[in-house]
């Protein structure tokens, strides 16, 4: 469900289920992760994370929801695939790129928050959607767009799950460059190579340092486990069985805040 290669030490991976809009289902994650750990074997000094286009100009619909669970379980639990996927990206020992043609969703969206870099053109939006379906965002998706953003745009996206579209996104600095799609390979090449004529070492280490002084947060063992409780709260609830449901049905939800 994906494409790789590596040319000239630079690894491209690229979705590859349009059918299913690049949901980022078990399958497809697995392979994403598996590719990265192969990259770290042949030692690539950068990774470009694309999609496959599809009809409806979406670069990837999120989490698979019919993956997700029913209810009464952790729909985004530490061992998820997406979860795992996430923290591959962070930890992969190069920058990766994301370069975003068409709409982004959902976990996806986190996704892109996780990479390094984005780059994207005038086509790309972005929505954080776990309000639409009555998830319960976890506590480490939440810290990655708190990493990125001011507050106030994390809460907008969050409340509101609706679409930032492209200029915005470059305004909030959710994409490091916005260019006309001609340009994007032409951008990302300049990028590569000047990474590419830095130490390896020293870029993976100072990526490593930042991950973890930009997660730096205090949380007092009672926090936390309030913060579960909530997120559990919230997953055995009507409008998490009623949002998932109805995404399924292709309706729009009726939730009772219970």
């Amino acid at each position: 469900m994906i494409l790789s290669e590596i040319r000239d030490s630079v690894g491209y991976l690229s979705l590859n289920n349009p059918a299913k809009l690049n949901a980022l289902s078990a399958q497809l994650v697995n392979e994403l992760v598996a590719a990265l750990e192969d990259y770290k074997v042949q030692k690539v000094r950068a990774v470009v994370l694309t999609a496959a286009p599809n009809k409806h100009n979406v670069w990837s619909a999120g989490h698979d929801v019919s993956e997700l669970p029913t209810g009464r379980r952790d729909p985004l639990g530490y061992f998820d695939h997406l979860e795992i996927l996430l923290r591959a990206i962070q930890a992969f020992p190069a920058p990766i790129i994301a370069r975003i043609h068409g709409s982004v969703w959902g976990g996806a969206c986190d996704l892109t928050m996780c990479c390094d870099m984005v780059v994207a053109d005038n086509s790309a939006t972005f929505a954080i959607t776990p309000a639409k379906l009555g998830i319960p965002y976890n506590a480490s998706g939440i810290v990655h767009f708190l990493s990125r953003l001011n507050l106030n745009i994390a809460k907008e996206m969050f409340f509101t799950a609706t679409p930032v579209d492209a200029a915005t996104a470059e305004r909030w600095m959710i994409v490091n460059h916005l260019v006309e799609e001609a340009e994007l390979d032409a951008t990302i090449d300049t990028m590569l190579k000047a990474i590419l004529n830095n130490s390896p070492m020293s870029i993976a280490i100072i990526k490593e340092q930042i991950r973890v002084l930009a997660e730096a947060r205090p949380l007092s063992p009672d926090n936390f486990e309030r913060i579960q409780g909530l997120r559990r709260k919230c997953y055995d609830s009507y409008d998490y069985a009623e949002g998932v449901q109805s995404f399924k049905e292709k309706r729009k939800p009726i939730f009772r805040g219970e």
